[in-house]
């Protein structure tokens, strides 16, 4: 679940440099694809790693049910701005042809049946995650017991399950390993707090979580600034509607620049090896500077009106 929007990201974008081999059109396709991945996994839990780790550590309570009811409606109004302002862009870029593909056949009947039978394993244990929530049923349910039992199948019960463990991005969770102890000694040292108390600024009001997030996520990246930024909050007495402002920032900030997410660095380098094209930084900023600001005032907006501060 932690590399979930990495995959997806370089999923499309991989789809985009054989449907889109021309380096101009490559450079359109990136933003275009990663901006509604970055903004449609802001109303799950498991939909980045930052809004992870702000369920996990902010003691959220039914994650699913609250993370849809806070944040659903503003992300489907802003994936309507986005397409909106994609179109008015880049008009030429949209067309009526319909989609050809071919079906590509199956391999592996192993590994496609094993995939499946995770597939749903997950789609249950999410639902009954859900279930459980709303029942209030006293039973210890993490989402990292989700994550471990949709990967069982495949772990134990294929015969390429050597290979498959090969074939994890362990250069990826080893960076996020990383980061979370890097991010777990700055905490300690107090200094990013002594930071954020120079300022002078009330740091907790929905407006501010907002800015702050999207604003220091591209000095120190989005899932960092959400493992400093979540305890301050908890400690604060910041509730509900605060940390969803902090899984909001922190998701959008990825739209703003390349350095926002390190989702972006990793979906630009994947084009620099494969096509040897990239994307500039302000290249980025202009098609992400708008998007951003309209993002920050619909989300600002709806927590406004659904629940104050």
């Amino acid at each position: 679940m932690l590399v979930a929007t990495f995959a997806i990201s370089y999923l499309l974008q991989s789809i985009a440099l054989v449907r889109f081999g021309a380096i101009g059109k490559i450079i359109v396709v990136i933003p275009k694809l990663s901006e509604p991945v970055t903004i449609g996994s802001v109303m799950s839990p498991i939909g980045n790693p930052q809004n992870l780790l702000i369920a996990i550590n902010g003691n959220v309570e039914n994650p699913f049910v609250t993370f849809l009811a806070w944040l659903f409606l503003p992300t489907v109004m802003n994936l309507g701005v986005l397409l909106w302002f994609l179109k008015a862009r880049y008009r030429s870029d949209f067309h009526n042809a319909s989609l050809t593909h071919s079906q590509e056949p199956i391999r592996d009947h192993e590994m496609a049946v094993l995939s499946k039978l995770s597939l749903q394993v997950l789609v249950l244990l999410v639902f009954a995650k859900i279930i459980v929530g709303i029942l209030r049923v006293d039973v210890e349910f993490r989402l990292t017991h989700i994550a471990v039992a949709a990967a069982l199948p495949l772990l134990v019960g294929s015969s390429r399950r050597f290979w498959l463990v090969r074939r994890i991005d362990w250069a990826t969770l080893m960076f996020f390993a990383s980061m979370f102890i890097l991010m777990a000694s700055v905490w300690n040292s107090g200094f990013f707090q002594s930071v954020l108390a120079s300022m002078n600024t009330p740091l907790v009001s929905h407006f501010a979580i907002l800015g702050v997030s999207v604003v220091l996520s591209q000095f120190i990246s989005n899932v960092p600034l959400a493992a400093l930024y979540q305890p301050i909050l908890t400690v604060s007495g910041v509730l509900t509607p605060g940390l969803m402002a902090l899984a909001a920032g922190s998701t959008i900030a990825g739209n703003l620049t390349i350095l926002g997410a390190a989702s972006n660095v990793i979906v630009i380098q994947a084009a620099e090896k494969r096509e040897k094209v990239t994307i500039t930084f302000l290249e980025f900023l202009r098609i992400g500077f708008p998007i951003t600001i309209v993002n920050v005032l619909v989300y600002w907006g709806y927590l406004m009106a659904a629940g104050g501060g």
